[in-house]
């Protein structure tokens, strides 16, 4: 039995990061029905976006929301499901009939995950935005890449799926318990800029301990330090450096054919000088020569590889960190026993899901 097994879940069809929630979901075995548009709506269809692998495990029903008899029945089957997600803007659903007031009338239990970049208040609420803007509000986005050029944004991982999605997951399963307790539903408001600046929490305590400069590249953590960075090779790959600790920083010099004395860890005063020779060693060696030395030593060194060399690399594959057909596979790990990734469910109607249900 799956974690789960059990849940039902109206999920409204989007892009970004209520699509992957409802993948997040569906993994741990909850019975999720993805409403899409149907296209005698006049609506344009949702793109497809991620297609087998962010749809996967989930029935997709298609509805026209202006029709009564389609919106009813969505009524009914939220009278009949724990929780419902949706990432319309502000207003959307309302507009539809189908925000929390409705929702809850029909069903006082159900817990109403909302997913979007500003949140349901605030100045900002009805603007539109990406997951690079709602970095930049945040904050995060300014940590990001070298000191001479701008920001750059680390693809949409930590706003779309870590800020929103995520947030969302742990928003919505709160929000179950706390039904579980009380007998009463909850509205879950999960703005991906509360969710990125939540995870500054770290950052900002260092900054308050004079420990962090607002300066970009020049932190220990942000990559401009020679022990906690990346480094080409000879044949044009890369490893990862993270040997923050004494000992493994020991470990890397040692691998590295170095004393303390030629590249001492903590003399900001030569960390240019370091990098530059750091750099220059390891493009004397192929990535996979370098991965080869470091292995079973302290050093932190990792090759960093591709999403195609990550599906076949000894350790994912030894903990089935990848499905067979490659894709990333649900986690995280239950009991020892991880859950299984299944297909989509393929597409039904509205009538036929909500007999499921009922």
């Amino acid at each position: 039995m799956s974690p789960l097994t059990g849940l039902r879940i109206v999920e409204f069809d989007g892009l970004g990061p209520v699509t992957f929630l409802g993948m997040m979901l569906a993994d741990l075995g909850a019975d999720v029905v993805r409403l899409t548009r149907s296209e005698s709506a006049g609506a344009a269809v949702f793109t497809e976006v991620g297609g087998a692998i962010l749809h996967r495990g989930r029935t997709a029903v298609p509805v026209n929301l202006k029709d009564p008899e389609d919106h009813a029945r969505v009524l009914d089957l939220v009278a009949h499901s724990h929780g419902l997600i949706e990432g319309f803007r502000p207003g959307v659903m309302e507009r539809l009939g189908l925000g929390p007031e409705p929702c809850l009338a029909r069903n006082p239990g159900l817990v109403f995950a909302r997913v979007t970049g500003w949140g349901q208040t605030g100045p900002l609420a009805d603007a539109v935005g990406h997951d690079i803007n709602y970095l930049a509000l945040s904050g995060a986005l300014s940590t990001f890449g070298e000191a001479d050029r701008p920001a750059r944004p680390p693809l949409n991982l930590v706003g779309d799926y870590a800020g929103g999605a995520m947030m969302g997951v742990i928003g919505l399963l709160a929000g179950l318990l706390q039904t579980r307790t009380t007998g009463r539903g909850a509205v879950i408001d999960v703005a991906m800029t509360d969710g990125v600046a939540l995870m500054t929490a770290l950052f900002h305590a260092l900054k308050a301990q004079g420990l962090w400069t607002e300066a970009r590249d020049a932190n220990l953590l942000d990559g401009s330090t020679p022990f906690y960075r990346c480094y080409r090779c000879r044949d044009g790959g890369e490893v990862a450096v993270g040997a923050l600790e004494p000992r493994f920083y020991a470990a890397l010099l040692a691998g590295l054919e170095l004393t303390p004395e030629d590249a001492p860890q903590y003399d900001r005063s030569r960390w240019g000088e370091i990098t530059e020779r750091f750099a220059a060693i390891f493009a004397t060696r192929d990535r996979d020569d370098w991965t080869a030395r470091f292995a079973g030593t302290e050093a932190c060194v990792t090759p960093v590889l591709s999403l195609g060399e990550a599906v076949s690399n000894a350790h994912n594959q030894a903990r089935g960190t990848f499905t067979a057909e490659g894709a990333p596979a649900p986690a995280p790990v239950f009991n020892g026993t991880r859950p299984e990734a299944e297909a989509s469910a393929g597409q039904t109607n509205i009538a036929d899901a909500l007999s499921r249900w009922s």
